[in-house]
């Protein structure tokens, strides 16, 4: 079984980006009529600026979180320069393979002197969190019933579960043997056993949840450049977006859950509040400000690198 899983694992991939590309191409055809009619007036230009720099300040601030991160771990390259590092790296996970904004960090810390072992789980921290805030998010939607997922108790039950699992596995308790492990591992000095996460990653788990609403908040400004928005509406919207950030996080699709994202969000908004072309050329378009955006911060921090070092 193994095995024919390590041969298939290559493919799947594959298989899901072709399958979830296939159902956005099949819906944009369907509706071209009604979203050719649809036109973006100086308002709209407006809101969807808001909507980048939402967007934009998400990424900045989760570069804050990720030097919050790296000082639990007592490994420091410094706020300004922490946040530089992951701003420039953070293009590098549309590459395939999908690691390489890790590898591009792990290397920054280690030429810091900083610890490999505290460096890797650094970057696996990360994500978790992101993870964790997203679940809790789609846990709270599906509650209270902000979002319509027609509700599967044994699939609640396993968000819990698998909620409950990142918050056990990131305790010090967990965390702490696990950087001995890799320290050992990658042959450092005994220096590295005094590294050490002293207390529970409560403040990096709240900055991540401040995350995926502000890239929430991005896109519920680009939907707002198409359709007036209803404070009612608000919740529907940002619950949907966290649930579909959510599993293109985690499905082993395309780098930067390219189509997952996609293809959720329109299968989770209710027509009837959202008409479905107004939330195609949404979801398309938040696709472009937030890749736009990761960009442009790269560039930016890039800059400030060269304009530092000369």
């Amino acid at each position: 079984m193994p095995q024919i899983l390590a041969r298939v694992k290559p493919y799947l991939r594959w298989f899901i980006l072709g399958g979830t590309l296939f159902f956005l191409l099949k819906t944009f055809k369907a509706r071209f009529a009604e979203i050719s009619d649809i036109t973006i007036d100086s308002q709209g230009w407006s809101i969807l600026a808001i909507a980048f720099s939402c967007t934009l300040l998400a990424h900045i601030w989760s570069g804050w979180v990720w030097t919050g991160i790296l000082a639990i771990f007592q490994q420091s390259l410094g706020l300004f320069t922490g946040i530089r590092v992951y701003l420039i790296t953070n293009i590098a996970k549309y590459l395939p393979g999908n690691v390489w904004h890790f590898y591009g960090r792990i290397s920054a810390i280690k030429k810091q002197g900083g610890s490999a072992g505290a460096a890797t789980l650094s970057v696996v921290l990360e994500p978790l969190l992101m993870a964790a805030s997203a679940l809790l998010i789609a846990i709270f939607s599906t509650l209270f019933g902000l979002v319509d997922t027609n509700f599967s108790l044994p699939i609640l039950l396993g968000q819990m579960v698998a909620l409950l699992v990142v918050l056990i596995g990131i305790h010090p308790r967990i965390l702490n043997p696990l950087i001995h492990r890799l320290s050992k591992t990658k042959g450092e000095g005994k220096a590295a056993q005094k590294v050490k996460l002293k207390t529970y990653p409560w403040l990096p788990f709240l900055g991540e949840i401040g995350f995926v609403l502000f890239r929430g908040t991005g896109f519920l400004f680009t939907v707002m450049a198409f359709q007036t928005i209803v404070p009612s509406q608000i919740p529907a919207l940002l619950s949907a977006f966290s649930i579909a950030w959510l599993l293109g996080l985690v499905v082993p699709g395309a780098p930067g859950g390219v189509g997952v994202f996609e293809a959720t969000a329109i299968a989770l908004l209710p027509q009837e509040t959202f008409p479905q072309a107004t939330i195609l050329l949404s979801v398309a378009l938040y696709r472009v400000i937030s890749i736009l955006a990761e960009a442009i911060a790269a560039l930016g921090a890039w800059a400030v690198k060269i304009i530092n070092n000369r």
